[in-house]
């Protein structure tokens, strides 16, 4: 078995995108100052899919979209809740582009016996039965937008009339905060190895598989100690301490979050106010955890 590494060229690296524009940058005024959140308003994330990231530089809560790629979601459940995660270092870290983690073969010093997942970099979305909360621009034609708070990159809503299948082409694209799934050059290939966008790479979209993003700890995410320049291999990296997936935390104990719905008038009117703008320029969703 191939040993996973981190596909990307370092000649790549800069097409890597800088820090996204002041008007579309502004916080999102719909939901601030929330404390308690109420079901008009904001959607309770499933413990299921709610990951509890504890690391040396603090905790991340990444919320997973098992729908965008139900192989990945279903191998990285049972690597959670096998506990090889636990005590993995964040290897590979870069300033500007993303932390990279979870190289169970380095930990164990032998091939930890996880096969490779079917590459799933897109889906083929049913626009009726799976339709967007909401769109950046006119609804038929528009390329990006929202749904359950997660920023979706697609085909605009009119290719289904064209399409063989009647559905579109869309995935998760690699903003900041995104979770996406390291690979070799085999589309194939990613077993244990993930990683967590420092900031917005569009030229991973539809390259590598992303199925969630972080509510919480995007600060952490940045503190990560990163790498030499160019390689980002990291000398006496920080820890992946435990990973655990909150549905399998006694209740008490375990987080709860909410994030902001994107499916309500009033988040769609704000979002009219940026602009068509990209979909990874625009702040996070914003997610309350207690």
């Amino acid at each position: 078995m191939k040993r996973v590494a981190f596909g990307i060229a370092a000649g790549l690296l800069g097409l890597a995108m800088p820090a996204c524009g002041e008007t579309a940058a502004k916080a999102w005024t719909i939901g601030a100052g929330v404390e308690t959140p109420d079901d008009a308003n904001w959607r309770a994330v499933d413990p299921a899919n709610l990951l509890v990231f504890e690391t040396t530089k603090g905790r991340v809560l990444v919320e997973a979209f098992p729908d965008m790629a139900p192989k990945h979601f279903a191998q990285f459940t049972k690597i959670i809740q096998s506990g090889d995660l636990d005590g993995t270092t964040f290897h590979r870290v870069i300033d500007d582009f993303m932390a990279q983690g979870g190289d169970v073969w380095a930990k164990k010093g032998e091939d930890p016996g996880w096969p490779g997942i079917p590459g799933e970099f897109t889906i083929r979305r049913d626009v009726a039965k799976m339709p967007l909360d909401v769109v950046i621009g006119p609804g038929d034609t528009g390329k990006m937008g929202y749904l359950k708070g997660f920023p979706m990159l697609t085909q605009p809503a009119f290719f289904a009339e064209m399409s063989a299948d009647g559905f579109v082409g869309t995935s998760i694209p690699h903003c900041r905060g995104v979770l996406s799934t390291a690979r070799t050059d085999d589309p194939n290939s990613a077993d244990t190895q993930f990683f967590l966008m420092r900031e917005h790479s569009p030229h991973l979209d539809k390259m590598y598989t992303s199925w969630g993003r972080v509510i919480a700890g995007q600060d952490v995410v940045k503190a990560l100690k990163k790498g030499a320049p160019g390689s980002g291999s990291v000398t006496d990296p920080d820890l992946l301490t435990s990973v655990k997936i909150a549905a399998d935390i006694p209740e008490a104990k375990r987080p709860k979050a909410w994030v902001l719905r994107t499916d309500t008038e009033a988040f769609a009117a704000e979002l009219s106010t940026k602009g068509e703008v990209d979909v990874c320029d625009l702040p996070p969703i914003p997610a309350i955890v207690k």
